[in-house]
């Protein structure tokens, strides 16, 4: 890489502290209008770039990769997930790529939270009642939900965002369990009095609520499938802040407008920005524009560990957060 400043083209606007850092620092190519990237422009970036700063919203295939600037060595995720991004490829090619983790575990967790009261409470339905018009005022039997003290959560994935998520739920009254690749330490698992399963199928079919907090790979892509959405219990929720393609949507959409599971929460979505027609008129679906870790607090920290990132690369010490396989959440 050359000596002079490295060229780092940014894919999105980010937070105006961490541009003007970037500017700065580096010599930094904006997305001033914020416009998501087609594959063209991807391709047209990657060819000037030495450092890439993409996000959740770019595919970083090999197709791009194979037209990268030879000097392309390093891509900065800003984000957590990789999973839009060609790891075999960028392996291949010698680029080093670095994500974001654990400033967004309690945005997330937060969120999570707020799905998991806001779906068996009816709080959008309720939101939507006021706003209509058509509130005649309180009835005993007026929008009736389910409380969620004592009832069972199970959460898919106990990383750092499920185990925040648990500690939370703790406060709530709610019973704690989950499934993960591999059991948590013994000592995680008394702070959260946590039950682990071994098998998702037995835990999604007596769990009163799930939520799922898993990263998407290539292993978990639908990983809650038709078969194993059929499994949960007609009155249970299931509430996602992960990633959409985690779910069947098809699959679950079907399931709430019959009346197969009470309700879902959903901040992802399997063909985001698109979503199901169908899942958009359910009363029985609070619907979020994958916001989970949306604060500002936490995309400025995002942003400093991209800085930090790109910074300790181009010193010539290996990167804070350098992703290696299975190993970025």
């Amino acid at each position: 890489m050359s000596q002079q400043k490295p060229v780092v083209v940014v894919t999105r606007k980010l937070p105006d502290a961490i541009e003007t850092r970037m500017m700065e620092l580096f010599d930094a190519r904006l997305n001033h209008d914020d416009h998501p990237m087609e594959q063209s422009e991807l391709i047209e970036a990657v060819k000037t770039a030495d450092i890439l700063v993409p996000t959740v919203t770019d595919r970083i295939d090999s197709r791009v990769l194979s037209q990268a600037n030879p000097e392309l060595r390093l891509i900065a995720n800003f984000g957590t997930g990789v999973d839009h991004i060609d790891l075999a490829s960028a392996r291949e090619r010698g680029i080093t790529v670095t994500n974001t983790p654990g400033v967004l575990t309690e945005d997330t967790a937060d969120m999570t939270m707020a799905l998991i009261l806001a779906v068996p409470r009816r709080l959008a339905e309720g939101e939507h009642v006021m706003r209509s018009g058509d509130w005649k005022g309180w009835s005993p039997t007026g929008m009736l939900g389910h409380r969620i003290f004592g009832k069972r959560l199970g959460i898919v994935g106990m990383g750092r965002i499920g185990q925040a998520v648990a500690r939370r739920a703790r406060g709530f009254g709610l019973s704690v369990h989950y499934h993960n690749r591999n059991r948590v330490h013994e000592e995680i698992e008394n702070e959260l009095e946590a039950t682990y399963w071994e098998s998702l199928d037995q835990m999604l079919a007596r769990m009163d609520i799930i939520s799922v907090n898993c990263p998407h790979t290539p292993a978990t892509y639908h990983l809650l499938s038709a078969r194993r959405l059929k499994l949960i219990q007609p009155n249970s929720y299931i509430v996602n802040t992960a990633r959409g393609e985690i779910i069947d949507e098809n699959a679950l959409t079907r399931m709430l407008r019959g009346k197969e599971l009470a309700g879902a929460g959903l901040d992802v979505f399997e063909h985001e920005p698109a979503v199901n027609p169908k899942l958009m008129e359910l009363d029985n679906a609070v619907l979020l524009p994958h916001m989970a870790s949306a604060t500002i607090e936490g995309r400025a920290e995002m942003g400093e560990k991209v800085i930090i990132n790109i910074k300790t690369f181009v010193d010539g010490h290996v990167p804070p957060d350098r992703v290696l396989p299975g190993e970025y959440i």
